[in-house]
């Protein structure tokens, strides 16, 4: 079973110095090719920080995250579930998380980075600033990511959920297959209608990652996988073909 998460636009500062990126060392070395152009885009954008900052969409208070796209290639790195924060990865707190849980999650756990594709949640990451739809200079990254990531999902084998947000799951979109299967976040009110949730679906799906990988949960399929969330006292349902349905 694989759990895909989006990134998070903020990322925490530090790691190892002595261990700077190393794009051989990342899962899926299939996506090599596009991780090497991207790189070369952002490096190429941080020349200018003005233009860096339009094409990022931040604002000039925010410099420092051109300053951190020059250094991605020499920067420190820290393991992907720590570098990234946000709603979704402190309901995670994978640095909290005892080493059999961080373990779950090596295994377990990919995020869909804008900069270099897919990454297991162990791979080491430098601190950068790149969005889904951020514009690099000759490189849409809709179109840069959308074939590689969808032939990378495909040759994983087994269960995959989908947490990703929806413009991250168009920079990938799920292959055909029922083994794929969205998560869609809801909240139910008290004459038992549901609706979605927008910005607080983020805290449960950190939440959900985070119990089953406490539990050290291994599911084969999108059943298997909504009785084990019932048995921890998790309202996961299927909802439609390939949807599962999170209520909090």
């Amino acid at each position: 079973m694989r759990l895909l998460l989006p990134p998070s636009e903020t990322k925490r500062d530090g790691g190892d110095p002595g261990r700077p990126l190393d794009l051989a060392a990342l899962a899926f070395p299939g996506l090599a090719p596009q991780r090497r152009a991207a790189i070369a885009a952002l490096e190429q954008l941080s020349g200018s920080t003005d233009a860096a900052l339009a094409a990022l969409r931040i604002s000039p208070r925010q410099s420092a995250e051109v300053a951190r796209n020059r250094v991605v290639r020499t920067a420190a790195t820290m393991p992907a579930v720590d570098r990234f924060t946000g709603v979704l990865f402190e309901a995670l707190d994978a640095p909290a998380l005892p080493e059999p849980a961080r373990a779950w999650l090596g295994d377990s756990v990919l995020v869909h980075s804008a900069l270099f594709g897919l990454v297991g949640a162990l791979d080491r990451l430098p601190a950068y600033r790149l969005s889904h739809d951020s514009r690099l200079p000759g490189i849409p990254l809709k179109r840069h990511w959308s074939a590689a990531i969808t032939d990378a999902l495909a040759s994983t084998e087994g269960l995959v959920v989908d947490l990703r947000s929806h413009a991250y799951a168009a920079l990938g979109p799920l292959p055909d297959d029922d083994r794929f299967v969205t998560v869609r976040v809801v909240t139910e009110t008290a004459d038992g209608l549901r609706r979605p949730l927008n910005h607080f679906n983020k805290k449960g799906k950190g939440e959900l990652v985070r119990a089953l990988g406490v539990a050290g949960i291994e599911a084969t399929d999108a059943g298997a996988l909504v009785r084990a969330a019932r048995a921890l006292g998790i309202r996961l349902e299927r909802s439609a073909r390939r949807e599962l349905a999170l209520v909090v």
